[in-house]
């Protein structure tokens, strides 16, 4: 695979108009579905496809930077991920601990922040410690921000947010009136961003897979037969060009 840098990234788009990018998404969430499938379908052991998939985050991050996304949100491992062979979990959460170390001081040239969102206490020990350190060497950061979703899933971060609201109410600090949308948006873990305004499904799958339940609300959706590991800049560029072509009405009709 060839690696991109920004020049050859800024090359490959030029010829996106300006008016098409103002149109383009802020916020992208991929569920990167299909990395089993992709080695499988190789005769390679499932451990290899997750490989594969990590060796194409740094070219979308450079895409996505190119295309005007301020924020990138990549599904990496849900709660439900646990379930899979022990030996491959292992294998993910040491790929994750060796990306995040190899990475953290590109990212920072880049001017990128990292925010690792889950329930991160659950990982092991090596993981929280890179995720840790990752997270305190780019928070200065504020170009662009980059979001990975480890041991996440929708409907425990909404549980957790009823729980605090409700802790919130018992001690005094907020009235039962007071909740709205807005106050519960504010308690989930992504409660100071942006909802996502396209989510993206590689793999071909038609669901949502517990990710992000709350904010999707009003996202737009697009699902690609196209495996993870081969999900290059140029989809991303078409998925945005999608998206620009829609009409996003919120319950409206104009």
């Amino acid at each position: 695979m060839t690696e991109l840098s920004p020049e050859s990234s800024m090359s490959s788009f030029s010829r996106d108009r300006d008016d098409e990018k103002e149109r383009f998404p802020k916020h992208v969430a991929v569920i990167m579905d299909g990395n089993g499938r992709w080695a499988t379908q190789r005769g390679m052991d499932r451990t290899m496809g997750h490989f594969a998939a990590s060796k194409m985050i740094k070219p979308i991050i450079l895409a996505a930077d190119e295309l005007g996304i301020k924020i990138l949100s990549l599904f990496c491992f849900s709660t439900e991920n646990w379930r899979r062979p022990q030996l491959e979990v292992e294998s993910l959460f040491d790929l994750l601990t060796q990306y995040t170390r190899l990475e953290s001081d590109e990212l920072d040239s880049w001017g990128i922040r990292v925010k690792f969102i889950g329930d991160i206490k659950k990982l092991p020990e090596r993981t929280q410690l890179a995720i840790q350190e990752c997270e305190a060497l780019l928070a200065h950061n504020t170009h662009s921000q980059l979001n990975f979703f480890v041991n996440y899933g929708g409907r425990a971060e909404i549980v957790n947010a009823a729980k605090e609201l409700a802790e919130d109410v018992k001690n005094g600090l907020l009235n039962l009136d007071e909740i709205d949308e807005q106050s519960f948006s504010r308690k989930l873990f992504t409660g100071n961003m942006p909802d996502p305004d396209l989510i993206i499904r590689t793999s071909g799958e038609q669901r949502v897979s517990n990710f992000l339940l709350w904010q999707l609300a009003y996202s737009e959706l697009l699902v690609t037969e196209t495996l993870w590991p081969d999900f290059s800049p140029e989809d991303l560029r078409k998925a945005c060009l999608d998206y620009s072509r829609r009409f996003r009405r919120f319950g409206d009709v104009s």
